[in-house]
């Protein structure tokens, strides 16, 4: 593919790689649909998008692509990421499910690596688990601000989990004390901060591990990665906490793996 010739050091057959690839996105606001229009950049040939809102005047500080006319007509956000993509490649599959992630499990399960960017703590659990389940690499981003004596920090992270590697219980990620407090202050803490830039280096970040671990264009492999972001000083660099993991998983025995019972279908009453 012509437009695609500036990033053949990747490879000779990159554009074939990447062409067949599967990946998912759940969850499309600031980071989400900024990882969307990378993977149409990039020539990833399907993406499965999942998100169950439509865009309100509140995302068009971070939504790429989004529109005030999209705010006008209450477009839904698969709606919006999936003209992104075709804009680019025009032949991308794209397939949106515009509800919760838990209802297109059959969807999900086919992918060959899906990225969540959910803000809650819970739903970043469950979706790693059943990641790990079908031994899909899932990547996880996430960013805040955090109030701080001199002003505010920006922060974030991009996360690989997967099996054989840390999850993000072990990389700290998900705690106990965050699931609780967050289930305390469910409804009434309002919406995080969020902006567009930071949004767009930790997508970016992400995209970077999605085309190594398809295409590996460096002699490293990637099994597993935690970048943290500093947003005031501008940098990427490995957190600690990956270097402290002790290299095995507490969390998910190695035999659970495959469908029966899966416990998160009973929870959102999802039966297929």
């Amino acid at each position: 593919m012509d437009w695609l010739s500036r990033q053949s050091f990747l490879g000779s057959n990159s554009s074939e790689l990447l062409g067949s690839a599967r990946v998912g996105v759940v969850g499309l606001g600031g980071g989400g649909s900024h990882v969307c229009q990378q993977l149409g950049h990039v020539g990833i040939g399907e993406v499965v998008i999942v998100d169950p809102d439509r865009i309100s005047s509140t995302n068009l500080n971070r939504l790429i692509g989004g529109t005030r006319l999209d705010v006008l007509l209450r477009r839904k956000k698969t709606s919006i990421a999936k003209r992104q993509i075709r804009r680019v490649n025009a032949t991308a599959r794209v397939i949106s499910f515009s509800g919760e992630w838990q209802a297109c499990f059959d969807i999900l399960k086919a992918c060959d690596i899906i990225v969540g960017c959910l803000d809650q703590v819970r739903a970043k659990d469950e979706l790693d688990a059943f990641c790990r389940r079908y031994l899909i690499p899932f990547i996880d981003i996430g960013m805040d601000v955090h109030e701080i004596p001199s002003g505010h920090l920006i922060a974030g992270q991009v996360a690989l989990s997967f099996v054989g590697g840390p999850c993000l219980r072990c990389l700290g990620i998900v705690t106990e004390t965050a699931v609780a407090t967050e289930a305390r202050n469910y409804g009434a803490a309002g919406g995080n901060p969020q902006v567009v830039w930071p949004n767009g280096v930790l997508a970016s970040t992400a995209v970077g591990l999605i085309i190594q671990m398809l295409n590996p264009w460096q002699p490293t492999p990637v099994e597993t990665a935690l970048l943290q972001y500093d947003g005031n000083i501008g940098t990427v660099s490995e957190s600690h906490r990956l270097a402290n993991w002790s290299g095995r998983c507490q969390h998910y025995p190695a035999d659970q793996r495959g469908d029966p019972g899966f416990r998160i279908r009973e929870r959102h009453g999802v039966n297929r």
